[in-house]
């Protein structure tokens, strides 16, 4: 007796449909390893890094550069500000947490370009790349179990 595979349930796309897919969720994502090197080269024009946790998140562990704009707090008057013309690339806390696609769904209702950081905090902490904090916050530091601290 033969049986379909699984993964065959629902057939592959065509090509051309899922190259523009693909293409599409990349415009929307960026990964932890090609921000880290714009950064760590300099190219940090054309965007700007969104913590989109609770202000005290922020405090104890973001990513070198990043603004804390809390989703919570996103208003056409909080956000009056910004630069329409940069990209604001949107992090959370993890997988788990939603506030990046929170907070760059709220931007982009008002009108901005957004992306995501794919894995949050949690996955650029994973990687070993550096964070800043506040001085006198606690450090967070990297726990494998999901948490959200938006």
């Amino acid at each position: 007796m033969t049986t379909e595979p699984r993964v065959l349930t629902f057939p592959a796309l065509d090509s051309a449909t899922a190259a523009a897919y693909l293409r599409t969720e990349l415009a929307l994502e960026v990964d932890p390893d090609d921000l880290v090197r714009d950064l760590t080269s300099g190219a940090r024009q054309g965007y700007v890094i969104v913590e989109t946790r609770a202000p005290e998140a922020f405090a104890s562990a973001r990513i070198p550069g990043a603004i804390n704009l809390p989703y919570r707090d996103m208003t056409p008057e909080s956000v009056s500000g910004l630069d329409r013309e940069l990209v604001y690339v949107c992090y959370c806390e993890s997988i788990h947490c939603n506030a990046a696609t929170k907070g760059a769904m709220k931007l982009a209702e008002l009108g901005f370009k957004v992306k995501r950081l794919s894995g949050g905090i949690t996955a650029w902490q994973a990687a070993g790349y550096p964070v800043d904090r506040d001085a006198l916050a606690p450090a967070l530091t990297f726990a494998p179990t999901p948490r959200c601290a938006c």
